[in-house]
């Protein structure tokens, strides 16, 4: 079957609920790319910061916005311990390896637990795409929190997304809420670039595969759904070091095997959007 393209169109409007949405895109942005699930667990995060790196090594502008409120991850990912500098009414990122940065994380110290409602969820996903002074950016990537709720509705909606990356493993309790994901996103028009099958399996020292989540899963729901399955990210105990570290692989090792397969991916994406 036909594979779906991006919808680019700045103008695209989506009615839901009898409102009629306009899309606004984030300034100092052309394209914005959500990193999503519907499932905690399942490496978004550790995924966005990679991709963030590949699509910079390949020659783009690139920014990451980790969207995850409750739970925010890129502080500790590109081991950034400093608060953005501010005017009053805007936040000026924060620059890591080349990528504008910010996170909610960055505003708080690291243990506070932020106990908030969805309208102030809301809110701070309005002042990080509003009132963050992102510059001459070809892309923005954004770490979505785990979930159906009001930040992916507050991007979908209100937000000018020009697609949607789903990352999974392939065991099927993830794939039932990634399944949910995919139904939100086509539900809400935006556009799915694929599936990325993350963690699929373990190489051991004797060579041998061995798919500890399962095998074919996310494949099978890519085929299920209509969408292009993006391929596989296998478990390596350097990816998880590297990001504990603060300097994901892609950015401390670039000749590591995963490391290219995020380059590659990168390029994809851009030929997608040039």
């Amino acid at each position: 079957m036909p594979k779906e393209k991006p919808v680019l169109s700045d103008a695209m409007r989506k009615k839901m609920g009898g409102k009629t949405f306009e899309k606004n895109p984030i300034k100092g942005t052309k394209y914005t790319i959500a990193i999503s699930s519907a499932k905690g667990g399942v490496g978004k995060s550790t995924f966005a910061s990679n991709i963030a790196l590949a699509l910079k090594k390949i020659g783009c502008k690139v920014g990451l916005l980790d969207a995850d409120i409750y739970g925010p991850s890129l502080p500790k990912l590109f081991s950034i311990n400093e608060k953005p500098s501010s005017d009053g009414k805007t936040l000026t990122p924060i620059i890591k390896y080349d990528i504008q940065c910010m996170s909610i994380g960055f505003l708080t110290e690291e243990q506070t637990p932020m106990i908030w409602r969805g309208p102030m969820v809301t809110s701070a996903i309005k002042t990080f795409t509003q009132k963050v002074m992102w510059n001459n950016l070809d892309f923005i990537i954004v770490d979505m929190p785990p979930g159906t709720g009001d930040t992916q509705l507050t991007f979908s909606q209100e937000i000018k997304m020009d697609g949607v990356i789903i990352v999974s493993t392939p065991q099927e309790l993830a794939l039932q809420d990634v399944k949910r994901g995919i139904k939100m996103f086509d539900k809400l028009g935006i556009n799915i670039i694929g599936l990325i099958d993350n963690m699929s399996h373990f190489t051991g020292d004797d060579g041998k595969k061995y798919p500890i989540f399962g095998e074919g899963g996310v494949k099978r729901t890519a085929n299920e759904f209509n969408k292009e399955f993006l391929g596989e990210i296998p478990i390596n105990p350097e990816v998880g070091k590297q990001g504990d570290l603060g300097k994901p692989i892609v950015e401390s090792n670039p000749d590591h095997q995963i490391s290219k397969t995020f380059v590659n991916l990168a390029k994809k994406i851009k030929s997608i959007y040039s």
